[in-house]
């Protein structure tokens, strides 16, 4: 029992737990994988245990295999999850108390943060947050269950630490999956501020911050800040003007990085498609292999081993969109994009 609640307050929040009134020998296992500032632990608690925990400051997500857990948190509904269910027991900034009843469960947190990184809320207002316990329908749910089940496959992968850019990647994936997963406060719909918005000069200040942030994490809602708009306004840009998205864009950039080093990588370097590519935030080597194909025409594979004929014939990688010229057109990856209303 002690060396569980030791556990519990250095890794979750100040937490104080007991036995229930069920008589039963206390056994307690958890075990933790980790990616950036995302943690997935699995705990099996094979008794009942009674808790009176701080606030998190997280975003905790509970799946629970067996048994079942109550949660309270001070003016809110109780909440029970059973097997075979997801829920966040507690909001972020609330604190809560409940038992566990012998329960074997799942326990992914992360940063509220990310999640405001991936959407807005109506000019002036508070951040983005969740405003429910459990997802909006049981096809969320088991969409979320299965994204949890791959980013923690993911994470043992990786046994020296999951590289940077694929930490940053899965962690936005994660963010996105719940948002989609939970009610929110997110804005999705169009505002006349966000269509005046979504202009080519927007896209120019995204690209050059994309540009020299290319190895950086960054999300969505940087990369707005960087142009001065929301992130609707953002995405509309892109959508407008590139018929694609803002991180489909810094997709293509990276691609464009790692193949860059792997043209100019020699033999003596010992480096692999495979590392090159999660290096660049790539973590599923044969997904890479065939996007970098449809772009370059050739296996990344054959460009590493230093085929100099290869690399010539490759198909160009598309440069960034680099300037407004005065009829309000710009040139990219894709051609000239023209602004709507003009020439």
């Amino acid at each position: 029992m002690d060396a569980t609640e030791q556990f519990l307050n250095k890794h979750y929040t100040t937490m104080r737990i007991g036995r229930g009134p069920r008589a039963a020998p206390v056994s307690s296992r958890i075990t933790r994988e980790s990616f950036g500032t995302v943690t997935l632990d699995r705990v099996d608690l094979a008794f009942d245990m009674v808790y009176d925990a701080d606030p998190l400051g997280k975003i905790c997500l509970c799946v629970v295999e067996s048994g079942r857990i109550e949660t309270t948190t001070p003016g809110e509904t109780a909440y029970t999850f059973g097997p075979g269910e997801l829920g966040i027991p507690t909001p972020p900034d609330l604190p809560y108390s409940g038992v566990v009843h012998d329960a074997r469960y799942t326990i992914t947190m992360l940063e509220p943060t990310e999640i405001e990184r991936l959407a807005s809320t109506a000019a002036g207002s508070a951040p983005v947050r969740l405003t429910g316990h459990r997802p909006v329908s049981d096809a969320a749910c088991h969409a979320l269950i299965d994204t949890l089940t791959h980013l923690r496959e993911m994470a043992t992968r990786y046994p020296d630490g999951v590289p940077p850019l694929i930490a940053a990647s899965a962690t936005h994936y994660l963010a996105a999956s719940v948002l989609t997963a939970f009610p929110n406060t997110a804005v999705t719909a169009d505002t006349t501020g966000d269509r005046h918005d979504a202009h080519p000069g927007t896209v120019r200040r995204a690209l050059s911050y994309m540009e020299t942030h290319v190895r950086d994490d960054i999300a969505v809602a940087d990369i707005a800040a960087a142009a001065f708009v929301t992130v609707r306004a953002l995405q509309l840009a892109f959508r407008r003007h590139l018929d694609t998205t803002p991180m489909a864009y810094l997709r293509r950039l990276r691609l464009h990085g790692a193949h860059e080093q792997l043209v100019a990588t020699t033999s003596g370097d010992r480096a692999t498609v495979t590392a090159i590519a999660a290096e660049w935030g790539f973590a599923h080597p044969g997904r890479f292999a065939a996007m970098y194909r449809r772009h370059y025409g050739r296996s990344p594979a054959g460009v590493l081993a230093g085929d100099t004929g290869v690399v010539g014939h490759l198909m160009p990688q598309p440069p960034p969109v680099r300037k407004v010229d005065e009829n309000h057109s710009f040139s990219g990856w894709d051609g000239t994009f023209r602004a709507p209303g003009r020439g």
